[in-house]
């Protein structure tokens, strides 16, 4: 029988969440988890499994029983000449990344962070950008040669208190791998310096749209074209803790939506947005509760950095940012923090009442639920 370790505390990467399980698991197989699982269903208890705890909000948190999926991450299939794998839930991308590299394969499209679990990226509705391309989670199917098909893949980043972007484009190619090593050194030190910057503008907020327009000009200047293992090429250092923020919007109302949140910000100069706010566009799918559930949608993420663990004060714009995103027909990311309720998502989600049926006969006791899942399904 597996066995639980009492005096656990979960924190989450960014160090804005934690909690304290009653009892703290960490599988070794399919049959543990499910003799977890009758165990909490014997003794009436709650269960939440997380894997990295990348995401910025409360979506692992439980005060019962808490599952890693850390030891549950073999690669278990490959099949070639379909271009699929079949791995275990608690595998990191980053690994999986490095595995398909050798047998010349690649996912058709990964997020900007690989240091997470394929049930995270999976369960949670992540995203990168290429409209030809939807979340992470459309690349379970039994068909994957329409996402393999050669395509663009572009983002862009608005830098707030400017009028100017920075466009990523990216392609299919099969030239040899060629990467400029002192971009990247500049890149890491230009965001170590980031935050010594927004450290100090905590004591005067009235250099952060300098500081925008500094960081602006550092990566503007050091553009450069590189060739890159796909993961190297999509993934982002965070490097340092942030607030996190990522909604869809259909792509109809990209333009509204950045120009409204422009406006808005432009009218309240006290409130110090931090770069950047960043544009990728994902395809429609059929996938019952994502953001992207029948609609071609951008996804607009901001941010708002902890420069060494400091809190600064986000809540005007995190307010505005999300009546901006719903008055434009949005969805918030789920592994993002967002101020949502059952009625919003009653709104936002035409098949959210399917959602929840199949939800109810499945979990009939609620022991997969938590304080973040109940607030959106009760």
């Amino acid at each position: 029988m597996v066995q639980g370790t009492m005096g656990y505390e979960f924190q989450n990467w960014a160090t804005t969440y934690s909690c304290h399980p009653e009892l703290y698991f960490e599988p070794t197989s399919v049959e543990e988890v499910r003799q977890i699982l009758e165990l909490a269903k014997q003794r009436n208890k709650r269960v939440k499994t997380v894997g990295c705890g990348h995401s910025p909000s409360d979506i692992a948190c439980t005060d019962d029983y808490f599952i890693r999926l850390n030891k549950i991450n073999r690669l278990l299939q490959v099949d070639k000449e379909k271009k699929q794998v079949t791995v275990e839930a608690g595998m990191l991308l980053s690994d999986l990344n490095e595995k398909l590299v050798t047998l010349g394969l690649a996912l058709s499209n990964i997020g900007a962070v690989s240091d997470v679990t394929i049930g995270g990226v999976i369960g949670t509705g992540t995203h990168s950008t290429g409209i030809q391309h939807g979340i992470l989670a459309t690349q379970v199917l039994n068909d994957l040669d329409t996402h393999l098909k050669q395509s663009e893949y572009f983002r862009f980043f608005w830098f707030p208190n400017t009028d100017k972007v920075t466009v990523f484009y990216a392609d299919r190619t099969d030239k040899p791998i060629k990467t400029s090593s002192s971009w990247l050194r500049d890149y890491a030190i230009g965001y170590y310096l980031l935050e010594f910057l927004l450290w100090i503008s905590t004591f005067f907020p009235c250099l952060v749209p300098w500081i925008t327009r500094l960081f602006h000009w550092l990566v503007y200047s050091a553009k450069v074209e590189q060739v890159k293992q796909s993961d190297k090429a999509f993934n982002f250092d965070c490097l340092f803790k942030q607030h996190v923020s990522d909604w869809a919007v259909p792509i109809k109302q990209t333009r509204t939506a950045l120009e409204q949140l422009k406006e808005w910000l432009d009218s309240n100069p006290n409130v110090r947005a931090h770069f950047p706010v960043e544009v990728r566009f994902v395809r429609a799918d059929d996938i019952l509760l994502s953001p992207c559930y029948k609609q071609d949608s951008c996804f607009m993420n901001i941010i708002m950095y902890r420069p060494y663990g400091k809190e600064l004060p986000r809540e005007r714009y995190w307010a505005m940012y999300e009546e901006i995103m719903k008055r434009n027909a949005g969805r918030p990311h789920w592994a993002k923090a967002h101020s949502c309720l059952r009625q919003d998502f009653e709104k936002m989600y035409p098949a959210f009442d399917k959602f929840c049926s199949i939800r109810e006969e499945l979990d009939p006791s609620g022991m997969f639920l938590n304080n973040y899942l109940e607030k959106a399904f009760f």
